[in-house]
């Protein structure tokens, strides 16, 4: 593990939704993590990352990064970080963030999809996995009708898979109301022609008005969606649309040197683990306990915070399975504003702090 020790001490003040403001000390080590690869150049601007677990192998799994550039792409990389020249996806216009889900049924296939915002032309791009073809009728406008600047320039993505198998987009912009609606979710499913059509199933979310929201993450096993409103804080909602829309959290208000940016989740369990969200601006992500408190499932407790080599880190992905040899307990994957991804093992992200947390 190569890493570099320094000293830290971070005060954070917790507040969420009908749970009184709280203090947590944090006083650890703080450990400026070193990354076990780095992922070949993208051209323009590597921006998010999504991870594809091979079903049969997982060692041959896919990480598939955007490339945010105008003239755009989806880079796959393997787990050492080369490129797979034959899956890239070229010619997209300004790519955004993406994300992955599995089994959508496709004229009666059950199909792995990776989905990603294309700003430039308000649409949906989707593509089937592991080959990357395209499996959008050229791609699916969202946001339709919508007239404020910025109010379709598509930025964030997350996919939900409820327990009825039925797959749904959670799709962000640049900018948007204030007032509830800052999110749309779309049911995604077969045309009847193997192709995916999107249906809107509703709007919702708070937006601060301050910056933007980018960053979004779904936990499918515990039914929540989190998204970082920039400047302000991780916002959090139900991601079944037959729940509501009231926000039930609004966690990681302070400590925050500038954006709230990447989020992404690390599951011990099918309901305890670790979020965790990229302080921007000083290269650190702070990780908050993912199943709460006993006495509040929606009291997310920072446990740590972490410091590492990627720099700006805009967007993030870890998954908790034993890859291979290197990647034993995970893959914690961040981005970095050199045009590439950095790929971690869990452990060293983890730590001794989180090891006497969880156990493991």
């Amino acid at each position: 593990m190569n890493i570099k020790l320094l000293p830290l001490f971070a005060l954070v003040i917790f507040s969420c939704k009908n749970v009184p403001k709280q203090s947590l000390a944090v006083s650890s080590t703080a450990i400026i993590v070193s990354p076990t690869f780095v992922t070949d150049s993208v051209k323009k601007d590597s921006d998010d990352p999504a991870v594809w677990v091979n079903p049969t192998d997982p060692s041959k799994s896919l990480i598939i990064g955007t490339d945010k550039d105008l003239d755009g792409a989806l880079y796959v990389f393997n787990l050492e970080g080369k490129v797979q020249q034959d899956k890239v996806v070229r010619g997209l216009k300004r790519p955004n963030n993406v994300d992955v889900e599995y089994g959508l049924k496709l004229k009666g296939v059950s199909t792995d999809i990776a989905v990603t915002t294309e700003r430039f032309t308000h649409k949906l791009r989707i593509f089937s996995l592991p080959d990357m073809k395209p499996v959008d009728n050229g791609g699916i406008e969202v946001f339709e009708n919508e007239t404020g600047e910025g109010f379709r320039d598509l930025m964030g993505i997350a996919l939900y898979k409820n327990r009825k198998d039925e797959i749904y987009a959670i799709v962000g912009r640049k900018t948007g109301p204030t007032t509830g609606e800052y999110l749309w979710q779309y049911l995604l499913q077969d045309d009847s022609k193997g192709q995916v059509k999107a249906t809107l199933v509703r709007k919702f979310g708070l937006y601060s008005g301050k910056k933007e929201i980018e960053s979004i993450a779904v936990d499918d096993e515990l039914g929540y969606v989190y998204y970082s409103d920039e400047g302000v804080g991780v916002r959090k909602y139900y991601a079944d649309p037959a729940k509501g829309n009231e926000q039930l959290a609004l966690f990681a208000t302070t400590g925050f040197t500038e954006d709230h940016e990447g989020i992404s989740i690390y599951k011990l369990s099918k309901t305890k683990g670790y979020i965790l969200v990229s302080d921007q601006g000083a290269d650190k992500f702070h990780i908050f306990s993912r199943e709460g408190t006993k006495q509040n499932p929606n009291e997310h407790p920072l446990l740590k915070i972490v410091q590492v080599k990627a720099h700006q880190s805009d967007g993030s992905e870890t998954i908790a399975l034993p890859f291979n040899f290197t990647f034993k307990k995970g893959l914690f994957i961040a981005m970095s504003d050199d045009r590439t991804f950095h790929l971690y093992r869990w452990e060293d992200i983890a730590g001794k702090e989180l090891k006497s947390i969880s156990g493991k």
